[in-house]
């Protein structure tokens, strides 16, 4: 038993002997280190380009962190309700997504983001009025809101004169920083 512990020691202090010793080479790439006095980047920013990577459970936490530090504004109910789109979580994301679109400073990417929302649902003809609004409210701008747009009014014009009910099936695909758009699964 005492010469494993003795070997022991005489590895580890020969690690320490080596060039590199216990410290780490200088091609090897390590986290930096803590800046106690560091500012910390703003959470909306954090969770947009954490939501733009795909890690929306990531960036929900960012957006909560953000909430903490500004309250509960528009943009933060949109981003949580966004990020709540991307995770699935639909009734919560539409509780969000409704509030923010309540506010003055509501823009036509929230209430794209809602359409999204109601058709994921089955809710396809308040999706298509809401969907009109983000139109609206957009001047036509938005290429990925007029598609949203033009899928849903399709679905609603089948869903009403389909003589089978085989149900289309459609994607969420993110495009933008805060904005999804609908896919048709060919």
């Amino acid at each position: 038993m005492a010469k494993g512990v003795v070997a022991i020691i005489l590895t580890f202090g020969l690690a320490a002997c080596s060039p590199g010793g216990f410290s780490p080479a200088g091609e090897q790439v390590y986290a930096p280190g803590v800046k106690p006095n560091a500012k910390a980047v703003d959470g909306l920013v954090v969770g947009h380009r954490l939501m733009d990577a795909g890690e929306h459970e990531l960036a929900l936490e960012a957006y909560v962190r953000a909430a903490g530090e500004y309250g509960m504004t528009t943009d933060v109910k949109a981003a949580i309700g966004t990020a709540n789109l991307g995770l699935g979580r639909l009734g919560q994301a539409e509780k969000l997504l409704r509030e923010a679109i309540e506010a003055e400073d509501s823009t036509p990417e929230m209430w794209n983001n809602l359409g999204i929302v109601l058709l994921e649902k089955g809710e396809t003809a308040e999706a298509v009025q809401v969907l009109k609004r983000a139109y609206a409210l957009d001047n036509g701008e938005s290429d990925a809101i007029r598609d949203n747009l033009r899928l849903a009014l399709e679905k609603l014009e089948k869903s009403a004169y389909a003589e089978d009910n085989e149900e289309q099936q459609y994607k969420v695909v993110r495009r933008g920083s805060s904005e999804y758009q609908l896919r048709q699964i060919p």
